[in-house]
């Protein structure tokens, strides 16, 4: 049995969207695509949709600039070992990770993440409180960017024989947001729809399906690139609201109106607003349900 050090794992997840998350503050671990999806691996692994490394901005190298404004740098990939620009459940699990050790008091933070640095409101809710330990948390999620379309013209998601047209929102990530009659259209959503034109995503999209349920209120389905589908997905979630905003004829941004969706996801409910500056903020539960060591001869031949 091997005398190394056993680095700590946390297990975590928000509406059901869930992670490994691996402290390393000083940035020593190397974690390759292989090693990530060997630990995101549900039979073989921990099992997870993505992972969280936990690193010190000023340990990081694509974090040192935001290191002055944010402490903290979340690492996150997605399940295939992917390295992903944003995750809005995974900020949300990242900040109850610092509080549950004492990094963070509730209250304001800053997350720096590879979309930009992210703003953080840990709520005193207390151990009762929106749905979890700790109460809700709340994330500025940043702007909206809604591209219109390029040369290929506009976005369409088809599933099997259904086609519907999508609308193109980036949340610091890519997403296709299809409204449909009924989210089983969506099939079973193991391999990723086809998205065309491929020029409007050349690194791949999230696509959501989106029905509604009742005034501002709508339910969603998604394929999250690199992870297949998942309970929930939070950059998701703001996608949909900004896209069925739009639909719906609001934009807080040209007539000074703050609007506010709920957004049913298959692992909980998130409430997403748009406030009339296009920041877009999203509110949920964040839960650490388990937390143990990696077992260094395992994750030897993971990283090899």
């Amino acid at each position: 049995m091997s005398d190394a050090p056993r680095p700590a794992f946390l297990k975590g997840h928000g509406t059901e969207n869930d992670f490994v998350i691996v402290p390393d503050p000083d940035g020593r671990l190397e974690l390759s695509p292989a090693a990530v999806a060997r630990i995101c691996d549900r039979r073989a692994g921990i099992g997870g949709d993505g992972l969280i490394r936990v690193v010190r901005s000023s340990a990081h190298p694509e974090a040192r600039g935001m290191a002055d404004e944010a402490e903290w740098f979340m690492d996150y990939r997605n399940s295939d070992g992917s390295v992903a620009e944003m995750c809005g459940n995974g900020v949300r699990v990242f900040a109850r990770y610092l509080q549950r050790a004492g990094l963070v008091e509730p209250g304001d933070l800053a997350v720096a993440t590879r979309a930009g640095v992210r703003r953080v409101h840990i709520a005193k809710d207390g151990p009762g409180g929106a749905d979890g330990p700790g109460g809700a948390i709340t994330v500025g999620m940043g702007k909206a960017l809604l591209p219109e379309p390029g040369p290929g013209g506009p976005v369409t998601v088809t599933v099997g024989e259904h086609s519907w047209p999508a609308r193109h929102v980036d949340m610091g990530n890519p997403h296709a947001v299809a409204f449909v009659d009924d989210l089983a259209q969506a099939g079973r959503l193991l391999d990723a729809p086809a998205v065309t034109p491929r020029s409007a995503y050349p690194h791949g999209t999230n696509v959501e399906f989106v029905v509604d349920r009742g005034p501002r209120h709508v339910a969603m389905r998604v394929h999250e690139r690199g992870s297949g589908e998942t309970r929930s997905c939070g950059t998701g979630a703001c996608a949909v609201m900004v896209a069925a905003a739009r639909r719906d004829g609001a934009e807080p941004a040209v007539d000074g109106r703050p609007v506010t969706y709920t957004v049913d996801v298959p692992g909980g409910r998130l409430v997403i607003s748009e406030l009339p500056d296009g920041t877009v903020e999203m509110t949920g539960p964040a839960v650490i349900v388990a937390e143990g060591e990696l077992d260094p001869d395992w994750l030897d031949t993971a990283l090899g």
